[in-house]
């Protein structure tokens, strides 16, 4: 489904990806997990096209992405919920929702489509004719991946989904996202917070300094002692 091949990334004169390889397969969940500044957001912008490698590619379904626009990434069916949740402030939240049916046509209508988000976020039904800054910072973040849900893509991109969200809401949160890998996209993951990868994780990355430093999964990273001091401060 995705194949980021060996990238390098810079931000102005800064080298913050080195070397970054990750796949995910199709239905797969996959986990990108670092600390703060360690490289997770710089990986999925350049994924989305907000970023363009200075080497390396990124293969979506077999085709090269590498420095397409982010607009034309979304229209070839990946989702991103960023981790500022990119809520449009003046559209009301059903506003909000409805704008991804107009970057994608697929075999869902987009009543469907519409349909579809407020039945794996029934919270934001009641509050569809509210601005999206009259929500609260948990359902900001229902209404980012609601939007991606929208779009009807074969993958998605959560960037920190449950970062700052009280317990309650990560529980809700996580049972949305069960609900949507029911209907078998690929999805990925990013976290700082070991501790909040979700058990139906297939797979999990851990990234430090830009690099990818381990690859498997929740029982295998368990065993690797430096790398969880680096991602869970154990010691």
């Amino acid at each position: 489904m995705l194949s980021v091949d060996s990238i390098d990334v810079f931000i102005k004169s800064s080298r913050i990806l080195r070397d970054v390889s990750l796949e995910v397969g199709k239905g797969e969940v996959v986990c990108l997990i670092g600390r703060n500044g360690a490289g997770k957001t710089t990986t999925l912008r350049s994924i989305m096209g907000y970023l363009r490698p200075e080497k390396g590619r990124i293969l979506f379904q077999g085709q090269d992405i590498t420095g397409k626009k982010p607009f034309e990434i979304g229209r070839m069916g990946i989702g991103y919920a960023p981790e500022d949740s990119g809520i449009f402030p003046d559209l009301t939240i059903h506003e909000n929702i409805e704008i991804s049916t107009w970057n994608r046509q697929t075999k869902r209508s987009d009543s469907e489509r519409l349909e579809l988000a407020y039945r794996v976020f029934p919270a934001l039904k009641k509050y569809k004719a509210r601005k999206g800054t009259q929500v609260s910072g948990g359902e900001r973040k229902m209404l980012s991946i609601a939007r991606s849900l929208a779009l009807d893509p074969e993958l998605f991109i959560l960037d920190e989904p449950f970062e700052g969200l009280a317990p309650a809401i990560v529980t809700e949160v996580a049972n949305s996202i069960q609900e949507i890998i029911k209907m078998g996209p690929s999805i990925i993951i990013s976290e700082s917070n070991i501790y909040h990868v979700p058990d139906f994780a297939d797979r999990l990355y851990v990234i430090e300094r830009g690099e990818i430093i381990f690859s498997g999964t929740l029982e295998e990273v368990a065993r690797e002692r430096d790398v969880l001091r680096i991602i869970a401060g154990t010691t």
